[in-house]
């Protein structure tokens, strides 16, 4: 009987020391790494408020040129991505016969001008005559006073003067005819030149051609447009903001512009908000300028814009894994002596990997939640690297 119990006892001995061992295995593998997270610190920074963007290279304005006339175009040699100046020639259009049209107005007034010139000589001769037969009938009229002679005689006299005189009046009328007449065509004239003048397409700007919309030669109808020109000074990048985060972004403000095709950042500036938000997408559009255009550029490319609005001055700068979400308040976890509080924060500034605040000091231990560690929770006690 004694044997008996001497081996129950051993059994339980042994049952004990794998129970122990497996609790301290349990302890050693399980619960401390469950109950074990990383921590990390934070620092006091400077941190400059910046906003994101995506958006499109585009321009304030871009110039369609084309002719309020229709008709062949002559001369359009220029090709996309040319720079031209302006007063450059873009393009001829031809005008038919408008030229010819021009030139023999021309004829007409010049032939108006040589019959004015014959009629002023003609009435330089009048006028002579007038003079002459009015002093005859002077000499005359003292002659008659005298009873020298007749009444007949002198009213032939008097009749001289008044037919010389109607020849003068009657020149003058025909010279002031012609020159109404040259008047006329010269209106018609000017009219005609200032269309011929508009067949001919200059750049009314400096630029470059973004697009060519029709080839040399090519039929065109009225107000069609030949070509469409983008000044290097217009040229922006549109973006669009969140209306939640772009209050705070003012004209001037310093940006930076990563372009799709290149690495390298490019410094701009805001230079307009869009009154307008976007009732589906809540966004406001946001252009921001190259303070240096790098050429050549491309419209509607892919940018980046990062849009600095403000400056925090000695801030509490913490990475942001360490930001959790409890009892729907954002905050972070902070350890003191094994036991960790949730603590709710007002964040000032996120960034891409840490976030900046002023409600926690830099000698508070952060915790770093991990989804395989156990849930924190308020008064737990932990352990930590």
């Amino acid at each position: 009987m004694s044997h008996y119990k001497g081996n129950q006892m051993k059994k339980y001995i042994v049952l004990v020391v794998v129970l122990g061992f497996m609790g301290f295995g349990f302890y050693q593998k399980v619960y401390i790494p469950k109950h074990t997270f990383q921590t990390r610190s934070a620092q006091k920074a400077n941190v400059s408020v910046r906003i994101h963007g995506v958006g499109n290279v585009g321009a304030k304005n871009i110039y369609k040129i084309g002719s309020i006339y229709g008709g062949q175009v002559f001369s359009f040699h220029i090709e996309e991505g040319d720079f031209v100046k302006k007063g450059d020639l873009i393009a001829k259009i031809d005008s038919v016969d408008l030229g010819n049209k021009i030139v023999e107005l021309e004829a007409s007034i010049h032939k108006l001008k040589k019959d004015i010139n014959s009629l002023d000589i003609d009435k330089e001769s009048a006028i002579t005559q007038y003079e002459y037969q009015n002093d005859i009938l002077k000499k005359n009229k003292k002659l008659f006073v005298q009873h020298a002679i007749s009444e007949l005689d002198f009213k032939k006299y008097k009749t001289n003067k008044e037919v010389a005189k109607l020849q003068v009046k009657s020149l003058a009328s025909k010279m002031d005819s012609l020159s109404s007449q040259i008047a006329q065509i010269e209106a018609s004239k000017k009219g005609l030149e200032e269309k011929l003048s508009r067949y001919t397409i200059y750049a009314p700007i400096d630029g470059y051609i973004s697009k060519k919309l029709i080839a040399n030669y090519a039929i065109i109808n009225p107000n069609q447009t030949l070509i469409e020109i983008v000044n290097p000074s217009d040229v922006w990048v549109k973006t669009h903001i969140d209306t939640r985060i772009s209050g705070e972004v003012k004209i001037g403000d310093l940006a930076s512009i990563i372009l799709r095709s290149s690495p390298k950042s490019y410094i701009g500036k805001v230079s307009n908000i869009k009154p307008i938000n976007n009732s589906v997408t809540n966004e406001r559009e946001i252009d921001v300028s190259f303070e240096k255009l790098p050429i050549p550029f491309y419209l509607e490319e892919q940018a980046i814009v990062d849009i600095k609005i403000k400056e925090l001055k000695d801030v509490i700068e913490i990475p942001s894994k360490v930001l959790s979400m409890h009892k729907e308040q954002e905050g972070v976890w902070i350890v003191r002596n094994n036991i960790v509080h949730f603590q709710a924060i007002k964040i000032l500034n996120y960034s891409d990997h840490t976030a900046s605040t002023r409600d926690i000091n830099t000698t508070d231990l952060l915790v770093l939640p991990n989804p395989k560690n156990k849930a924190l929770k308020d008064g737990m006690k932990i352990y930590h690297d």
